[in-house]
């Protein structure tokens, strides 16, 4: 009689407990995934915003939006994670006060041992902050260059022109060459034999570049007539030309691709001699 009773009063214990705070973890639960929910709708909403508003073929823009997203979807669910762990361990009748201490020491004294995590993190912070890079930019960080894919307040992520994917330290970063900002520029280096009058080799290039300028295929990616930079250097018998195409960003690859192989066409048609 005493043992059923016994289970009861457990049973009653158990019931209450799951009436009152077995639904508040519930409600708790829920509430977190829904907070984190809305923020990632209310970003991407903003993310759509922005981009109807500068148009869907402003790259600049949505590279800069998409880093910004990123980084707020982030650090919305670490937040609320954060604190709704704190609301569960009190509804598990977890006393949370020595847990806070224990941290804050633990930060501190990690904080003393962990200058070059604070170094990153204030450095990504500014990183971000000065709109210096964005996700999809091209760009040349530590003299190595490739496409940037993600960008956190302690590392920002490269992958490189092998495909190896390379993770600087944002601390770590004494030399950042944006590739893809506003514009760039297509760039190639042509070698010409000393014996070639290079008045005729000149006017052959811009020929070449006009011929790009008119082509349908091609007018949208170059913003201006091809530029003769002039002779870089002398060497070997022979002497290398610079030229260059002003282009919209992440355009100067394969408009550099397209200039060479013209050159060789035509160089080859008139007998122009890259080589001794």
């Amino acid at each position: 009689m005493n043992l059923s009773i016994r289970y009861a009063t457990i049973g009653g214990v158990l019931g209450h407990w799951a009436l009152t705070h077995g639904v508040r973890l519930v409600i708790i639960l829920a509430g977190a995934f829904i907070v984190v929910r809305a923020a990632n709708l209310a970003i991407e909403h903003f993310r759509a915003k922005i981009a109807r508003r500068h148009g869907d073929g402003d790259l600049e823009w949505q590279r800069r939006v998409t880093t910004l997203g990123g980084i707020l979807t982030s650090g919305v669910t670490a937040s609320v994670g954060f604190v709704a762990i704190l609301m569960l361990l009190r509804e598990l009748s977890i006393d949370i006060l020595p847990i806070l201490t224990g941290a804050g020491i633990a930060g501190l004294a990690i904080g003393f041992g962990a200058q070059n995590l604070v170094r990153d993190v204030i450095s990504g912070f500014f990183m971000i902050l000065e709109d210096q890079v964005r996700v999809g930019d091209l760009a040349r960080i530590n003299g190595v260059a490739g496409t940037v894919e993600q960008i956190n307040l302690r590392t920002i992520i490269l992958r490189d022109g092998d495909g190896a994917v390379q993770v600087f330290p944002n601390g770590t970063i004494t030399a950042l060459a944006n590739l893809s900002k506003q514009f760039a520029y297509a760039v190639v280096d042509v070698r010409i034999a000393y014996g070639e009058n290079m008045d005729r080799v000149i006017g052959t290039m811009r020929e070449v570049g006009a011929s790009m300028e008119r082509d349908a295929m091609w007018s949208a990616s170059v913003l201006g007539p091809l530029e003769i930079v002039g002779v870089e250097s002398l060497d070997g018998g022979t002497a290398t030309v610079r030229v260059k195409f002003k282009t919209p960003p992440l355009n100067q690859g394969k408009v550099a691709n397209e200039l060479r192989r013209r050159l060789m066409t035509t160089f080859v048609g008139r007998g122009i001699k890259p080589f001794v």
